[in-house]
């Protein structure tokens, strides 16, 4: 199945989510588990520093007979030895929720790559599990995991600067455009105010 990924701040980066990965993980008395609704997410065009991109949405269910509370997470495994994206590049809408049995939560995943990240191939694990219990025989030592690939291709300091600011101004617009004509505004009127305010000083002498 081909889908699309929307890069905020201009174009269109092809991806492919694979397979429907539904793992139902327990304990031993069956009580909690968890599942998520797709295995592998391949990101086919190259990631650029500074960017902000919105992955594609990831669906976590249930799969125990207890209401349960999860948290989204990023993991890494040492059997993959490509560059690991920091936790911090991601965030999660919602972080921490709670499913009843058989109830499924869609997440928005969002990712900002800094500036001067480093090129060439990464790897991460994006995770959900359970979140610690004081209830009698529940084991939080279970979750599942989407596989995220991406490359990042190489950008100077000044093209991923651009791209920052290109990408602050798609995402939080058109909030962003006030904000940039105001301070133009300000700007103007302050130095037109000191222009003129030197033109009378001048005159009165």
């Amino acid at each position: 199945m081909k889908t699309y990924l929307r890069f905020i701040g201009g174009g269109i980066i092809s991806i492919f989510v694979i397979g429907l990965f539904l793992l139902p993980t327990t304990d031993v008395s069956g009580r909690v588990g968890v599942g998520v609704g797709a295995g592998e997410i391949n990101l086919t065009d190259g990631i650029k520093p500074g960017g902000i991109y919105e992955l594609p949405n990831l669906r976590i269910f249930n799969t125990g007979d207890e209401t349960t509370t999860y948290k989204m997470n990023v993991a890494f495994h040492q059997d993959y030895h490509q560059l690991r994206p920091g936790k911090s590049w991601f965030s999660f809408n919602p972080e921490t929720f709670t499913l009843p049995p058989g109830e499924s939560q869609e997440i928005l995943v969002s990712m900002i790559v800094p500036v001067k990240a480093e090129q060439g191939e990464y790897f991460a694990f994006l995770e959900s599990g359970p979140v610690a219990s004081d209830a009698p025989g529940t084991s939080v030592g279970i979750a599942v995991a989407t596989k995220l690939f991406f490359t990042m291709i190489p950008a100077n300091i000044w093209q991923a600067t651009l791209q920052r600011v290109s990408s602050f101004f798609a995402t939080y617009a058109p909030w962003s455009w006030i904000g940039f004509g105001i301070t133009i505004v300000i700007i103007v009127f302050v130095l037109f105010k000191k222009f003129f305010s030197f033109n009378i000083a001048m005159k009165k002498k």
